[in-house]
């Protein structure tokens, strides 16, 4: 569906990939005054239905506040859960890191399921004039001039604006046909997703189990019901994925509830059971002519920090202050300087999040007695060291380093 657009309708921005990221960012645009079109593949009743996607996401401080500050803060708060404290163990063995907070400092984060966002999100697009939204629509031709950017539409509609954004996630096609370079390789591992009913309160903790078949993350999430849920994150070899995702739901419950019995008690399924690929993947410039790059277009990393989507988040918040900027001073959104302020302040924060993930995931993916007593001891030293903890709390939160105002309370 396309909405009926005026002949000569030209916007700021057109948005390629209406997900998490690029509806975001069409919606924190909008709020101050600059308008898009966003190009949606995918049917948004599809998308949003009961089931079609089971994934959660952590939702840092500084994602919650930009959320907040674009006026989803009503809409959202109801259906997070607070990440009060994250418990970080090699195999539960002696010598875990506890991060928790004060009380005056809030939680460290809020998780929420893929499929309350994205209704948020597109709940508040459809109330919004100065966003063109066009789902089961498909680009078949991107043009980039002098003067501004146009997409053709599979049913000839043509799309004009000022910059292109592409949105689309890993595959994106618009950042390989323009030519992007990307440093990448494959983890060969597999994330199995799910959720889980438990017996025992989850008392909102995040874990973060590192086990010699990969990490293992159980997510809190709110009850529901009466009943404890939580997400899991089950990371695997690749080798061994067709043995895992191939178990009967009675034997994968098994399985898990030999490593979550102390934690959680008895547990049943609560959400199918889902497998992807594990990859990095990182462009080694983000902009173009009149292009930019955002959220997995631009960066893809292994979930084990749960930083992927919040990473995306502050791209949106960067280039909503470069882009209010930058027409404040008369410029166009697509100009060469708007595009290169971005790129700039997004580059370091980027690169630091990921480099910093990729070695969190080989170090822990080291096996055999002697380095796991090597990390358990080194945990036991960020235990004892409050500057330590103080630090990783606040990169968990998303709250370090230079923040634009929209991710700030």
């Amino acid at each position: 569906m396309t909405q009926d657009i005026p002949r000569g309708d030209k916007r700021d921005l057109v948005i390629l990939g209406g997900g998490l990221v690029g509806m975001t960012l069409a919606l924190a645009a909008a709020r101050e005054g600059i308008s898009a079109h966003v190009v949606e593949r995918g049917d948004p009743a599809q998308i949003t239905a009961a089931g079609a996607d089971g994934r959660a996401s952590a939702i840092s401080t500084a994602s919650w506040n930009l959320f907040a500050n674009i006026g989803l803060g009503d809409r959202l708060e109801p259906l997070g859960c607070p990440i009060d404290a994250i418990a970080v163990t090699d195999q539960l063995k002696p010598g875990r890191i506890d991060f928790r907070p004060e009380p005056h400092e809030g939680s460290l984060g809020r998780m929420y399921a893929n499929r309350d966002l994205r209704i948020a999100l597109f709940e508040a697009a459809r109330d919004e004039p100065l966003i063109a939204w066009h789902t089961r629509a498909d680009a078949v031709g991107r043009e980039r001039g002098d003067h501004g950017v146009s997409v053709t539409l599979a049913d000839g509609q043509v799309l004009e604006a000022s910059l292109m954004v592409a949105a689309e996630g890993r595959q994106s096609p618009t950042r390989d046909e323009a030519g992007f370079g990307l440093a990448k390789w494959d983890y060969r591992h597999r994330a199995m997703v799910t959720a889980l009913w438990h017996e025992k309160s989850h008392d909102n903790v995040a874990w973060e189990i590192f086990f010699p078949a990969g990490p293992f993350a159980l997510l809190p999430l709110l009850d529901e019901g009466g009943r404890h849920r939580s997400a899991l994150v089950w990371t695997v070899a690749e080798k061994d994925a067709a043995g895992w995702t191939g178990l009967s739901d009675r034997a994968f419950l098994a399985e898990v509830q030999s490593r979550v019995e102390p934690i959680l008690g008895p547990i049943e399924l609560a959400a199918p059971r889902m497998a992807y690929p594990l990859n990095f993947h990182h462009a080694g410039r983000i902009v173009d002519h009149r292009l930019a790059l955002i959220g997995d277009a631009a960066h893809g990393m292994h979930p084990i920090a749960g930083q992927g989507l919040n990473l995306g988040l502050r791209d949106v918040g960067v280039m909503v202050e470069v882009l209010v900027e930058g027409m404040r001073l008369g410029l166009e959104p697509g100009d060469a300087q708007v595009l290169a302020h971005y790129e700039r302040w997004r580059s370091v924060d980027a690169v630091t999040v990921m480099a910093a993930t990729d070695a969190i995931t080989r170090l822990f993916g080291i096996p055999g007695k002697l380095p796991s007593l090597l990390r358990r001891a080194g945990m036991g030293v960020v235990q004892r060291t409050p500057a330590l903890k103080r630090f990783f709390m606040d990169e968990a939160r998303g709250m370090s380093g230079k923040l634009p105002a929209l991710l700030q309370a």
